[in-house]
This record gives structure tokens, C-alpha cells and sequence, in this order.
């Protein structure tokens, strides 16, 4: 539901041709959708091994004359002003900012590098759906982590040792949905859409995996249908903001 919903907004509102930059790109999985339409693509990731694999998979997709890749960092893009026609942000990666003074300086650079007036899509993990997370998954473990992560949304190494006796996962800010578009109004975006990506169906992968497709088909049109509504993008396990600088 995640990749399907975000893709229904990018086919929306990304130019027909241009230059598009990827950030926290991973192997490429946005990357390869974007150039298979004609876009030409620079991948960021801040992970080399991600950056090879993201490289070698463009090769093996014969897309490797449309899309070129580099690590680098969210915080410091190294790319003059306004040099792209789009600018995604997709799956999470401003999540694993969790320093506030450094995820805005982040933000502040997918706008810098992104041409007046041009899309610019980023995407969060939601602070609701991780607490359920804690709650479904691994409360006997890790209720402690539940009233500070609720307050804040930070989730830490140093929080995981001092309030949970189960392993961690990676360090990461969970987002609500009014303080996302406050820090993306203060680096200077105009946030025209917010939209829950997975809704109702969060965290039903392996559910949806095993019904039949007139089943997921009826998944899929209610999600389309409470996107955009505020609560559902609250609560959703990620949250898209379509902006422009």
C-alpha cells in the first residue's frame, strides 16, 4: 500500500521530463520506477553497500544510462541550488534524523536543491502506528519505551537500553502528522497534500499476502478512499507530504 499510494501522487504531480533526485534511495526501488518512465535519476543514499546495490541493479534493468548514483548525506547535499526539476524523499529516510537542529538543516536541503516552484515528496514513519507496534509486537519487552516515545517521538539506542529488554531497532524520530508540516512549512514548503500511505491496512502485509485479489482490491479502494483524511494520516505507518518550495 505504501509504494502503490506514493506512486499514485508522484505520476500526479512529477513533470513528464527532467532530472530527478532520490534521496535515501536505497537500491533503487523508486529510482527504477522513475526512470522507466523517462526521468532521468541521481540516487543519494548514505549506505555505499546500497549505493552498489542500487548501481548494479540499474545496470542489470538496462536503466543505467538513465540513472546515476552516489553516497552522500541528507544534510549536506552536494548539488547547487535549484538544480532539479523533483526532489523524492521516500520510505522513511528523514525518520532516521533524529536530532531536530539536523533534520531541519536535512529538510532545508531537499528544498535548496530543488528548482522554484518544483514538486518535492517526502515521506515519514507515523508516531501512532510505531507505538501499536510496541503495544502488538513486543510490549512484554518494551512497554517502558511507550510513555517517551508517545511525548516526543524518539526513538533511541539510549531509550532501548534504559526502557526495554529486547533488542532495538534502528535510532528514528516518529513523526504526528500537524508537527511533520510545521517542520516542513519552516524550511519554507508549501505542503499542499498530506496523505496516509497504508491507513486501515497498516501493518497487514502478511495478511493482505494471503487473501485472494477481489479481497485486496476492496483493501486498496478504502485506503484510497481515507487517504487524505487527517486522522488516517496520523495514524498511518507512513505519511507522504506532497510540497512545493
Amino acid at each position: 500500500m505504501e509504494f502503490e499510494n506514493t506512486m499514485d501522487y508522484l505520476e500526479t504531480h512529477l513533470p513528464q521530463s527532467g532530472h530527478i533526485l532520490d534521496v535515501g534511495g536505497a537500491a533503487g526501488r523508486y529510482a527504477y520506477w522513475l526512470a522507466e518512465r523517462g526521468l532521468n535519476v541521481t540516487l543519494v543514499d548514505l549506505s555505499e553497500r546500497q549505493v552498489e546495490l542500487a548501481r548494479e541493479n540499474a545496470k542489470s534493468r538496462g536503466l543505467e544510462g538513465r540513472i546515476s548514483t552516489e553516497q552522500g548525506d541528507v544534510c549536506d547535499l552536494r548539488f547547487e541550488n535549484e538544480r532539479f526539476d523533483a526532489v523524492c524523499c521516500l520510505g522513511g529516510p528523514l525518520s532516521h534524523v533524529v536530532d531536530d537542529d539536523e533534520r531541519a538543516t536535512a529538510m532545508a536541503e531537499l528544498r535548496r536543491v530543488a528548482r522554484l516552484n518544483s514538486p518535492v515528496f517526502v515521506s515519514v514513519i507515523g508516531r501512532f502506528a510505531a507505538i501499536r507496534d510496541i503495544v502488538k509486537f513486543n510490549l512484554d519487552a518494551s512497554h517502558g519505551l511507550l510513555a517517551p516515545v508517545a511525548e516526543d517521538g524518539k526513538y533511541t539506542a539510549e531509550r532501548v537500553d534504559e526502557y526495554s529488554d529486547g533488542e532495538g531497532w534502528a535510532e528514528c524520530h516518529f513523526f504526528r502528522a500537524d508537527e511533520f508540516e510545521a517542520e516542513l512549512e519552516s524550511a519554507g514548503f508549501e505542503v499542499q497534500q498530506l496523505v496516509g500511505l497504508e491507513g486501515v491496512a497498516n501493518r497487514m502485509k502478511v495478511e493482505l499476502e494471503e487473501a485472494d485479489d477481489e479481497v485486496v482490491e476492496s483493501v486498496r479502494e478504502v485506503v484510497r478512499m481515507f487517504r487524505e483524511d487527517r486522522t488516517v494520516v496520523d495514524f498511518s505507518e507512513h505519511m507522504l507530504a506532497v510540497c512545493r518550495g
